[in-house]
């Protein structure tokens, strides 16, 4: 009978009105609009996803304000809305639902591009909109008619937006703002006092003002896309940016990580007698960890340890002004005491909120003994052939570089063939597993005992090993502290 009995046909022809070829035009235009500010919103959130080293949040807002406002472009298009099976209704109030929200992101974008009181200005704005959207969103939920709340909208918009050129004028007024107002938040305000022209039109076309001399249609999208090309500029430009820096502080932490690399030993002293076994594994590129030698014959040499508080270059400025420190005191390295003192001399006053602990040693072997003095540091572990357990030394005194007339005292400590004498910071022992253990001293000790016999190198890095499958530093955990072994090994000089 053909397709005038279809009943679907019937259907299909009576939700979808005929429309002349400048609506279908217009529509088609619109959509395509909301295609196009989807893509946009896509791609600020891939481009905040994938950025490796800096994630701008003005992406998040760019993304959230384009996917709201694309959304309202396509539920206020009968030929998108014709594709469903929904009352009218329900698009009335989705609609009605963005257009309270719609404002949220751009608020923030604007808070993120802003400082001073045009921050405060936009702080409060967001308060204010933020209300009035929760109030739009109830009293329609509650049904109150979404045309009278569209008049309210409409009122209210006008309002915030004459607040809002009134604070900007007001402010223009001020010397040198203009100078004190960033690029980008110009760039943005252009653009969107062009979008607000298309908004003002709208709303006034909404209200019946001047109704003849205003387009039929919609036209606030093409004010929007003006202000998305503006927004999308500051925010690609935002995130560049970061990424150039970034760039260029990841370079100077490589170079200050191979400058502190060439101020630790690049070998460690050769005695008949002594084996001596070091490894330094920081937390980051550069860290607040030192050790050195003073090598004063074949028979005899200083080692030192040392601690900075905090991580990163401040720890490893202080840190290189330790090693000028103890270059000095070669003439003293024979009194453990004497050196500490003196290279707290040289730290105090130097700065104010770090301070050093420290450990040093002298070893004579042609004497059989060995001068331990430390300040403020973990205790020294030995381990004796004549003992069955390991000892801790500790003799400490105060850290250095924070208090000028500090004193330190040393301990003589006999040694022989087989004794092996270990020196660590405490990112050794403080390390933590996933339940919040500390890899403990206890541990250390029990390692010290139980590998007395295996050569000082392998000592270290098993030790290590261990220290790094314990607290899952070797898997998924990032290490938390800087981490230095010293281990020096007695053996028999015939």
């Amino acid at each position: 009978m053909g397709d005038a009995w279809n009943p679907s046909a019937l259907l299909l022809a009576q939700a979808v009105p005929t429309l002349s070829r400048s609506e279908l035009r217009w529509q088609f235009a619109t959509i395509a609009a909301a295609v196009a500010i989807l893509t946009i919103a896509f791609a600020a959130i891939a481009l905040f996803c994938f950025g490796r080293r800096s994630r701008d949040l003005t992406l998040i807002s760019l993304s959230l304000l384009c996917t709201l406002y694309a959304i309202r472009l396509l539920v206020s298009s009968p030929s998108f809305r014709s594709l469903f099976d929904e009352p009218r209704v329900f698009w009335a109030y989705s609609d009605w639902v963005i257009t309270c929200t719609v404002v949220l992101p751009l608020i923030l974008f604007l808070y993120q591009v802003s400082y001073g009181q045009i921050r405060d200005f936009c702080r409060g704005l967001l308060a204010v909109e933020t209300a009035f959207a929760i109030f739009g969103i109830v009293a329609a939920a509650l049904g109150v008619s979404l045309a009278k709340l569209n008049v309210a909208n409409n009122i209210f918009l006008l309002a915030l937006l004459a607040g809002l050129a009134l604070f900007l004028v007001a402010n223009q007024l001020r010397p040198g703002l203009r100078e004190r107002l960033s690029r980008e938040f110009r760039i943005v305000a252009a653009g969107f006092l062009i979008w607000m022209l298309f908004v003002v039109m709208e709303n006034l076309r909404g209200l019946h003002i001047f109704a003849r001399i205003l387009p039929a249609h919609r036209v606030e999208f093409v004010g929007f896309l003006v202000f998305i090309g503006c927004l999308g500029y500051v925010a690609a430009y935002r995130t560049l940016a970061k990424e150039e820096r970034l760039v260029a502080i990841n370079k100077e932490l490589e170079i200050a990580r191979r400058i502190q690399s060439s101020t630790l030993p690049q070998s460690v002293p050769s005695l008949k007698g002594l084996e001596i076994a070091a490894h330094y594994v920081p937390m980051s590129a550069v860290a607040g960890d030192f050790y050195d030698f003073l090598l004063v014959d074949e028979k005899r040499v200083g080692v030192m340890i040392a601690d900075v508080t905090g991580h990163g270059v401040p720890a490893a400025l202080i840190a290189s002004m330790l090693k000028v420190a103890f270059a000095s005191q070669r003439a003293n390295a024979h009194d453990p005491a004497f050196v500490l003192a003196g290279l707290n001399r040289a730290l105090c006053g130097k700065f104010e909120e770090h301070f050093v602990t420290a450990a040093y040693i002298f070893v004579d072997l042609e004497a059989g003994v060995m001068r331990y003095s430390a300040a403020a540091h973990p205790p020294m572990m030995l381990a004796s052939r004549t003992l069955s357990a390991v000892r801790e030394v500790e003799e400490n005194g105060l850290m250095l570089g924070m208090f000028p007339e500090a004193a330190y005292s040393s301990v003589e400590i006999r040694i022989g063939p087989g004794d092996r004498c270990l020196l660590y910071t405490d990112g050794i022992f403080e390390a933590k597993n996933a339940a919040q253990e500390e890899f403990g001293k206890s541990r250390c000790k029990e390692f010290l005992e139980t590998q007395r016999d295996i050569p000082a190198a392998r000592f270290v890095k098993t030790l290590l090993d261990k220290v790094a499958r314990f607290s899952g530093y070797d898997s998924f955990r990032v290490q938390e502290d800087d981490i230095t072994l010293l281990v020096l090994d007695f053996q028999d000089c015939a």
